[in-house]
């Protein structure tokens, strides 16, 4: 990628333009422009032939999405979230780039607030609160736990650091078996032997062709009877119905924060299951989120600027 080769990258909104506009002094973004191209916000003076780097939404990225075959001229598209799902599908000649480490600490801190708040019943506290219900239960500790963490990447590292003051017997597993700061890591081959042993379970593997419905019904059959299943990763990586058989049994728990279908359609079984508790995926949608995405795209506005690649391309 050179200098020349790119001449405008575009925002999805001219409010996050300005914020990076505001941080970046103009010698640093001389030889592109910054426009505003997206589904829901276009600048008249810029048409499909112009973008050569597009911004994608945060959130409601789809229709945004949709439009990319009509950019002939794109080169590079740059997400605000960790997982590249979304464009995974893509057949154009497109260098794809996350925003990894944008949304470690927010999804890192959700996935603990979620383990606990399931495992010393906070949930039915507060729906204890509405009928004005004192409902006083000894209730299971995160402290001894025995956790399974599936995903080892920079939210899954955190996720593991967060976890180490509560004493709890931490298990990781990625996509290949091996050694690092933290000690073993498991492969996938292990998962039979290791997930009859695991109180909790967490979700924060990418999804990728190799575990969209990995957490199947064999695989919630080898849990123990009231193991915690949280999900901080994507929803497919679930087989939902799977899981709201165990649900409905009682015999699983879970917490989640992503679920398939998203958002949950108003009449799913999933809102009527016991022992579930569910949040909108809200994981790296924080206050620290704001200001962490608007330096690291301008950081990739430097970059590309200067006729670099930008962070976090993925192969």
């Amino acid at each position: 990628m050179s200098a020349q080769s790119i001449r405008t990258i575009a925002f999805p909104d001219s409010d996050l333009r300005n914020r990076v506009i505001a941080r970046i002094p103009a010698h640093q973004r001389a030889n592109v422009d910054l426009v505003v191209y997206s589904a829901e916000e276009k600048s008249d003076k810029t048409s499909p032939d112009d973008v050569d780097v597009l911004i994608l939404p945060y959130t409601d990225a789809e229709p945004t999405i949709e439009m990319i075959p009509q950019l002939e001229n794109l080169k590079t598209v740059l997400l605000q979230t960790t997982g590249y799902d979304p464009v995974a599908h893509l057949t154009g000649d497109y260098t794809i780039a996350t925003a990894s480490g944008v949304h470690t600490g927010g999804t890192a801190e959700l996935a603990v607030a979620l383990v606990l708040a399931k495992l010393r019943g906070i949930d039915a506290a507060a729906r204890d609160m509405v009928s004005r219900t004192w409902n006083h239960r000894r209730r299971r500790s995160l402290q001894d736990r025995r956790v399974l963490v599936l995903g080892v990447g920079e939210i899954g590292d955190a996720i593991a650091a967060r976890l180490e003051p509560f004493d709890v017997e931490l298990t990781r597993v990625a996509s290949r078996a091996r050694e690092d700061d933290r000690g073993t890591v498991h492969g996938p081959e292990d998962l039979p032997k290791l997930l009859p042993h695991a109180e909790v379970v967490i979700l924060i593997t990418p999804l990728t062709d190799a575990t969209h419905h990995l957490v199947d019904k064999e695989f919630l059959a080898q849990l123990p009877d009231n193991a915690l299943v949280v999900n901080v990763a994507r929803g497919p990586v679930v087989d939902t119905d799977a899981l709201v058989e165990e649900l409905r049994s009682g015999r699983l728990q879970a917490a989640l924060d992503v679920v398939d279908p998203e958002p949950l359609p108003e009449n799913h079984p999933l809102w009527g299951t016991p022992n579930t508790l569910l949040t909108p995926h809200i994981g790296g949608d924080t206050t620290a989120f704001e200001p962490r995405i608007v330096q690291m795209l301008t950081e990739q506005v430097r970059r590309i600027n200067d006729g670099q690649k930008p962070l976090n391309i993925v192969s």
